[in-house]
């Protein structure tokens, strides 16, 4: 492995901590693990409602750490989950944050989505959103 190869990953550690540092503040947590597990939970709910090409081009633009975040343990077979209600979407991710006593609900998960807006290409956001159903939408705040 060339020393080359080694930047392309201390960059990407340094841009995951970026992102992590990021949500954090945007929650106004102090515990940047209970930051990091929103934004992963977040983030596979929303790809698991998703088409795979969206997928994909959503991956495309994620530092490669938190790429692999959101590919962890994901499985097209499927997908997309046909769940269309807001309730079930803040549900799938509360039931994943139910310890964490800093947990809102849909405003913290609004601040992952705040931080995808921030981070993410308009262009791709707006295909994201496009493709998620009306009341998630909603959550999700145009960029």
């Amino acid at each position: 492995m060339s020393a080359q190869d080694l930047k392309v990953i201390d960059h990407s550690v340094q841009l995951t901590h970026e992102w992590i540092n990021d949500m954090a503040g945007r929650l106004g947590w102090v515990s940047k693990r209970s930051a990091l597990r929103l934004m992963r939970v977040t983030l596979h709910a929303v790809r698991d409602r998703l088409q795979v090409a969206e997928v994909a081009h959503l991956s495309a633009q994620l530092p490669l750490m938190i790429r692999g975040i959101y590919f962890e343990g994901w499985s097209p077979e499927g997908k997309p989950n046909k769940d269309r209600h807001a309730y079930e979407f803040v549900g799938a991710i509360s039931g994943h944050m139910d310890d964490t006593e800093e947990f809102r609900g849909r405003e913290d998960i609004t601040s992952v989505f705040d931080l995808l807006n921030a981070r993410i290409s308009r262009g791709e956001i707006e295909d994201v959103r496009a493709n998620l159903p009306g009341e998630i939408r909603a959550l999700w705040p145009a960029p």
